[in-house]
């Protein structure tokens, strides 16, 4: 017998402030700059990265906590973290990229859109935890495996702390398999920018009983 998809909820809706929304552009345009030296993104249109890249990070503002630090795992262009600096000036935004290159980028694109609460950790994420103050959230966007990055979110966060981790089509068959090892308190979200796409925001994470 088939079971029925899990239940999704919706995003909700986000727009960012006139500032943001100035800032958004410079960023795109500093990516797309950055892009021709050190390959951040394969998109090379304005159009394309908004629609692939910007949009799709704009959409997980809304799931984040309304307070508290956040990090992004494996940060490369700065997709999601530095969206989400751009849109929260005021919060503390740890981005974590081992390649020094990408690392290079993120502090330039922090410098020149005046975000001064982002923080940039050129080291393996292994090795990030002991840099990082208490923080309110992870995200990572296209990097491990579901049950490696909720591995990474349980060492970083308190039990309160939430985890944003966007999977593509296999999002069920990861989320099956971390449960093998993990427990936790599972959100699903619809995509806005994909459909077959779900964004899961995790919270309680524990390990499984052996």
């Amino acid at each position: 017998m088939k079971h029925p998809p899990p239940h999704r909820q919706v995003i909700p809706d986000f727009r960012p402030d006139p500032v943001a929304s100035d800032r958004l552009v410079l960023f795109r345009d500093l990516l797309l700059r950055w892009t021709v030296r050190i390959n951040l993104i394969a998109e090379r249109e304005p159009t394309l990265v908004d629609a692939r890249h910007i949009s799709d990070c704009l959409q997980l503002v809304p799931l984040l906590p309304a307070e508290g630090a956040l990090a992004d795992l494996g940060s490369g262009g700065g997709l999601p973290g530095l969206v989400f600096a751009i849109n929260n000036p005021d919060r503390e935004v740890h981005l974590i990229e081992s390649d020094r290159r990408k690392a290079a980028f993120l502090l330039d694109a922090a410098a020149r859109l005046g975000l001064l609460h982002v923080h940039v950790h050129a080291v393996r994420i292994a090795d990030a935890q002991h840099s990082l103050p208490p923080l309110a959230a992870v995200s990572a966007r296209a990097l491990a495996p579901l049950a490696d990055l909720i591995g990474f979110a349980h060492e970083m966060l308190p039990p309160k702390g939430v985890a944003i981790f966007p999977k593509g089509r296999t999002a069920e068959q990861e989320l099956t398999q971390a449960l093998g090892r993990w427990q936790m308190s599972v959100e699903r979200f619809r995509s806005r920018t994909d459909a077959d796409s779900t964004i899961f925001r995790l919270s309680e994470i524990r390990r499984a009983p052996e």
